[in-house]
C-alpha cells in the first residue's frame, strides 16, 4: 500500500461505506455467483492504462469483505508509464486475487471502479504538481470541496497521494465567506466578525474576495486566507504583489489564495510566487479514469 492508507482508520466509517458499495451492486440475488459457483479461482488484476496507482486501501476492503486473498505486486503511487506498458503487451499485473469464483465476481467491478476513480485523480494531480513545479512555483496545488457525493474520503485521499493539498475537507473544517455569505450578512468586515464567535482559535476563516479594496478590508478584519476569484494572469500578480507589500511588517498574517477556472491548460499563465495556494476542481472533477480490468486465469 503506502503510508497514507495509515490515515484511514481501523474502525472508520469508510468501510462502512464499502459494505454499502457492495450492497448497491447486488441488492438481492447474484445471479452471476449462482454461475460460477463456489470454486476455486485466481484472477489478475490488470492496469491497462498510463498513471499513477492509487485507491489500493478500497480496493483491498473490497476483496477483503468478499473473503478474498489479494497480493500487491506495486505500491500505491508508483507511476506506470506507457513505455512499461508497452513492453508488457499494454498491461501489467498490478495484483492477484485468489478465492471464490463467484466472490471474485462480486468485488471486481466495486474495485475496478474505486481503483480507476482514485487513480484518475491521484495521476491528474500530479500532472498538475508536476507542472506548477517546473514553471518555479513554490507554493501550494490544492483541490476544492466539489466532490463526489459519497466519494469525498477517495477523492480527497487520491488528491494526497497525486501529491495536492486537499484544501478544506468539509463546512466544518474551515470557514469559508463567500459571496453569498457576505450579501446576505452585509458586510466582509461583519461576517468575518460573526465567524469569530464561534469559530475558535483552531479553525481559520477564508474570504472570497473580488477586488483588492476588497481583500484589504478582509484582512483587515483578521481573516487568515483570502481568496482572490477569478482575477485574471497579470491583474493576479498586481495584486497579490500590491497586498504582500502593503501589509510587509505589519502585525497581519494571511495567505493569498487564487481559485476560479484554473485548468492544466491555463494554469502557467496564472502561477505567480506571491499566491500562496492555487486551487482547482480541475483535478478531480470530470477527469479521466485509469483502465484497470480482472480476468481469471486460465
Amino acid at each position: 500500500m503506502s503510508a497514507y492508507a495509515n490515515l484511514l482508520p481501523e474502525s472508520g466509517q469508510w468501510k462502512q461505506q464499502i459494505t454499502a458499495f457492495l450492497s448497491e451492486d447486488v441488492p438481492s440475488f447474484d445471479f452471476g455467483g449462482f454461475v460460477v459457483g463456489s470454486k476455486e479461482e485466481t484472477g489478475s488484476l490488470y492496469m491497462k492504462q498510463e498513471g499513477l496507482i492509487c485507491g489500493i486501501p478500497f480496493a483491498a476492503e473490497v476483496f477483503k469483505q468478499c473473503n478474498l486473498q489479494v497480493k500487491w505486486n506495486y505500491e500505491e503511487k508508483t507511476y506506470v508509464t506507457q513505455e512499461q506498458l508497452n513492453k508488457n503487451n499494454g498491461k501489467i499485473v498490478v495484483a492477484t486475487v485468489s478465492g471464490q469464483a463467484r466472490n471474485i465476481l462480486l468485488a471486481e467491478r466495486t474495485a475496478l471502479n474505486l481503483l480507476a476513480r482514485a487513480s484518475g485523480i491521484a495521476t491528474q494531480s500530479y500532472i498538475t504538481k508536476k507542472l506548477a513545479d517546473e514553471n518555479g512555483y513554490t507554493g501550494l496545488i490544492a483541490g476544492t470541496r466539489k466532490t463526489t457525493p459519497g466519494l469525498r474520503l477517495i477523492e480527497k485521499y487520491a488528491m494526497l497521494v497525486g501529491g495536492v493539498d486537499t484544501h478544506r475537507y468539509d463546512l466544518s473544517s474551515m470557514v469559508m465567506l463567500k459571496d453569498n455569505h457576505i450579501a446576505s450578512t452585509g458586510s466582509i468586515t461583519q461576517a468575518v466578525a460573526k465567524a469569530k464567535t464561534v469559530c475558535g482559535f483552531a479553525v481559520k476563516i477564508e474570504v472570497e474576495v473580488s477586488s483588492e479594496q476588497d481583500a484589504r478590508e478582509a484582512i483587515d478584519a483578521g481573516a487568515d486566507v483570502i481568496m482572490l476569484d477569478n482575477f485574471k494572469g497579470e491583474e493576479l500578480r498586481k495584486v497579490a504583489q500590491s497586498l504582500k507589500k502593503h501589509y510587509k511588517g505589519s502585525d497581519k498574517s494571511f495567505l493569498l489564495e487564487c481559485s476560479g477556472g484554473l485548468t492544466l491548460q491555463n494554469l502557467s499563465s496564472y502561477l505567480c510566487n506571491d499566491i500562496d495556494i492555487y486551487s482547482t476542481s480541475s483535478i478531480h472533477q470530470g477527469t479521466s479514469i485509469v483502465d484497470y480490468s480482472l480476468k481469471i486465469d486460465v
